[in-house]
């Protein structure tokens, strides 16, 4: 892919090359990760909270059936004005 050179603007800001972010996949409004290693800095997409986490908890089944989880919490409910819960 070879090097590619860019500016810092008084703000600090850098434009990263095309090239690169194609390769990485970063597009408008993503966020980037910075990570000073050994006096380099290498920089990747951050991934959301939303990505790092998708998945980790598991339903109890799928597809969960919301008509049966309804009428459970409406009959806890009815048991708990009945004072049976």
């Amino acid at each position: 892919m070879g090097q590619h050179t860019t500016t810092v603007t008084s703000k600090g800001q850098v434009t990263i090359p095309g090239e690169l972010r194609r390769a990485l996949g970063i597009k408008p409004k993503d966020r980037i990760a910075f990570e000073l290693v050994e006096g380099e800095i290498r920089l990747r997409p951050a991934k959301s909270v939303v990505e790092a986490t998708y998945g980790v908890v598991k339903p109890i089944s799928r597809p969960e059936d919301f008509q049966e989880l309804r009428r459970d919490f409406k009959e806890g409910v009815a048991e708990e004005v009945r004072g049976e819960g």
